[in-house]
């Protein structure tokens, strides 16, 4: 299923727009910009999706990283967890 809301936040950031329930026909654009095409939108969802998940791995490889840090001081989970409770 294509994530309209994701494509639209970050492909056309500063325009307005509203979005009644989840396919294209609900999409309601408030901008004076044309309104972009559901094959337009539907051909940016790759790499869009791409985009996530590179973030999303940046993001658990940045934790790990922290966490074998903290390990390399002798901290355990444990210890962590105790930390950020």
């Amino acid at each position: 299923m294509i994530d309209y809301p994701a494509i639209l936040i970050r492909r056309y950031k500063g325009k307005e727009w509203s979005l009644n329930g989840e396919e294209y026909s609900g999409l309601v654009w408030l901008s004076d910009s044309p309104k972009p095409s559901k094959s337009k939108l539907d051909s940016l969802w790759s790499s869009v999706q791409e985009e996530i998940a590179a973030e999303k791995a940046a993001k658990e490889s940045n934790k790990n990283a922290a966490l074998a840090k903290l390990e390399a001081l002798g901290l355990t989970p444990d210890d962590i967890k105790a930390i950020l409770d």
